[in-house]
């Protein structure tokens, strides 16, 4: 077992960063930020479908590359340390991964060869409002093929060429895929932390859907989705853990105040030693949820669970961090601070909240024995 990239893997994650580093600046994702009809930059868009990122875990008879998911991961990472604006996630992390997990390989001929040239944008779409919306209680229907219903929010909502959709079945609690070029779709833009990620709310009025995976099994096949997404989630969130560190320490060891540097005060190193932590924590959970996906381990489901937990802790807290660390400075909007701490608030709430996770991972840890059920192990639901 290899907790750490290979050197080919590092090859091409060098590779991307210096790709982004130019092509991605921080004034890319201004330009998204600050402009309500601009969703996401159009031309990197293009640039990473021309060199193959969509397409990296994708099978090659589905016109992918075929590679080892932790390739994906190496590419997260450095998606999530420019803070990209674009449906990468929703598109590769989730429907990618949900065709290849449960579509049919009718589904998979028709859209995956679309997505990995970046023809497809796709969304998850399975909150219906305020609060954690369980799959047993959707009000979401699918009747005779048609899907019918709100749901809200939904990330890259107002942009994805297709969604796939919790919805309750005539066979009970199941995901569909819908075409949202469809007539009977409605989307409405609305406002979010992170104006870099579209966030809409859709509308289906009796638009044809097409089952995805087994009808009635929808919790199931959603959490192996979910599961999946969370790994690949988790490298951004350490990417972004990362940057923030850099930003940070750029910016402490050329500030003075009484007469010294910034990064000589011991409160500044706690603050750096903190973040280091839990950026490290982060990434051996992550580490460990990469090798469990690539591998398609049993033990997928907790190590999902413990990425997603330590990547959200320690992107928020770096975020939070960096932004103190400038001072009154980071509460400006000439610093990249606030756009780290937006992407920490947006990728922390896009696959459910920590209370959610930490039940996962309580619940996983009981069905395998390591822990008995109800007992007291400081695993806080």
């Amino acid at each position: 077992m290899n907790f750490d990239y290979s050197e080919e893997q590092i090859f091409l994650k060098d590779q991307v960063r210096t790709f982004l580093e130019t092509e991605c600046t921080s004034s890319v994702t201004r330009s998204v930020l600050e402009d309500k009809h601009t969703p996401y930059d159009e031309a990197l868009w293009r640039s990473v479908s021309e060199m193959g990122w969509m397409g990296v875990a994708v099978p090659e008879s589905y016109g992918g590359l075929g590679l080892d998911h932790v390739y994906l991961c190496a590419i997260a990472e450095e998606l999530g340390r420019v803070i990209a604006p674009i449906p990468f996630s929703s598109t590769v992390y989730i429907l990618a991964e949900a065709l290849m997990l449960t579509g049919t390989e009718d589904q998979k001929r028709r859209i995956l060869p679309r997505l990995v040239s970046g023809e497809i944008v796709g969304c998850l779409a399975t909150s219906e409002g305020r609060g954690y919306t369980s799959i047993n209680s959707l009000s979401v229907r699918a009747e005779g093929g048609f899907v019918t219903g709100e749901k809200i929010p939904v990330v890259d909502g107002g942009i994805a060429t297709h969604a796939i959709v919790s919805v309750r079945s005539e066979k009970g609690p199941s995901l569909y895929l819908v075409d949202l070029s469809a007539d009977g779709v409605k989307r409405e833009e609305l406002d979010s932390i992170d104006p870099t990620r579209n966030l809409a709310k859709v509308i289906f009025n009796r638009v044809p859907g097409e089952a995805l995976g087994e009808e009635g099994k929808g919790e199931e096949l959603l959490a192996g989705v979910q599961n999946r997404a969370a790994v690949l989630f988790s490298f951004e969130q350490i990417g972004g853990s990362e940057r923030c560190l850099d930003i940070a320490k750029d910016y402490a060891m050329n500030r003075y105040a009484f007469g010294q540097i910034v990064s000589k005060y011991q409160a500044i190193k706690h603050k750096f030693a903190d973040m280091y932590v839990k950026k490290e924590i982060a990434r051996s959970n992550a580490y460990y949820g990469a090798w469990a996906l690539s591998t398609n381990a049993d033990v997928l489901p907790e190590a999902a669970a413990s990425a997603r937990i330590a990547g959200c802790l320690s992107y928020e807290f770096s975020a939070q961090e960096n932004l103190q660390i400038h001072g009154g400075m980071g509460f400006t909007w000439e610093t990249d601070c606030h756009l780290h701490l937006r992407r920490a608030r947006q990728l922390g709430l896009v696959l459910g909240g920590l209370p959610i996770w930490r039940e996962r991972l309580v619940r996983a840890l009981e069905e395998r024995g390591v822990v008995q059920k109800g007992e007291n192990n400081g695993l806080s639901r």
